[in-house]
């Protein structure tokens, strides 16, 4: 049998952290931070969350729903009979990838439910989403007029700085320390694509794991123009 020096590795990843504390504030994201932070004037106690993939949205939904005590849900697991269970009195409750909803099974009806029940109930809901309504594909035409009109704040792209930021955080939830320079070289290299970079610093650390090495620039390089090339 062929034997490859390569070995098989558990992934020892800890859990991202996702305090207010450990939240990176930066031009990109600093209109979302201030909305979130002032549910009460958000219209009817609704908001949409946009943003790209990585760019931040299951922090800023993490933090916010442990400070207002909200249940957080996907999108693609609401049903709607748990719909009136969901919106309580005076509550709050965050769903997540609401671009996801239009592929989900009920998951549109019970979306619909819950745009009518919160406000009544003074219940804030939140919404986050990788792009805006009208690409989600929703099949109801009253969710989808609803949807368009949710106020909405986007978390722009990110900069140097918040990437490099980005990069450093990565690499510690990993539990793996690195030069700055190599910081410094991806920043220079890479695009300012948050979910990019978490895709490389998962990929750099599997490769460091496997081959019992310490991440280099040459790692990185291989990794970066592999994930950065286009699909077929």
């Amino acid at each position: 049998m062929a034997t490859t020096s390569r070995q098989l590795t558990l992934d020892l990843t800890t859990a991202p952290a996702h305090s207010r504390g450990d939240f990176l504030p930066a031009p990109a994201n600093r209109a979302a931070l201030a909305a979130l932070d002032a549910p009460q004037d958000w219209p009817q106690g609704r908001m949409l969350l946009i943003g790209p993939e990585g760019a931040g949205k299951s922090h800023l939904a993490a933090f916010w729903a442990a400070e207002n005590g909200a249940r957080r849900l996907k999108a693609a697991a609401l049903r709607p009979d748990a719909a009136d269970g969901l919106a309580t009195e005076g509550g709050a409750l965050v769903i997540e990838d609401a671009d996801r909803a239009g592929r989900a099974a009920g998951a549109e009806q019970a979306l619909f439910h819950l745009w009518n029940l919160c406000p009544p109930r003074d219940c804030l809901l939140m919404l986050t989403a990788r792009t805006p309504p009208r690409d989600w594909g929703l099949v109801l035409p009253d969710l989808r007029s609803r949807m368009d009109a949710m106020p909405q704040v986007r978390l722009g792209p990110p900069d140097e700085s918040l990437l490099a930021a980005v990069l450093v955080k990565l690499f510690a939830d990993r539990q793996q320390a690195v030069p700055a320079d190599l910081i410094d070289w991806l920043v220079l290299h890479m695009p300012r694509d948050l979910g990019l970079a978490r895709r490389l610093v998962a990929a750099m650390d599997r490769a460091a794991m496997a081959d019992k090495r310490p991440i280099t620039r040459r790692i990185a390089a291989e990794l970066l123009d592999g994930l950065s090339e286009p699909d077929p």
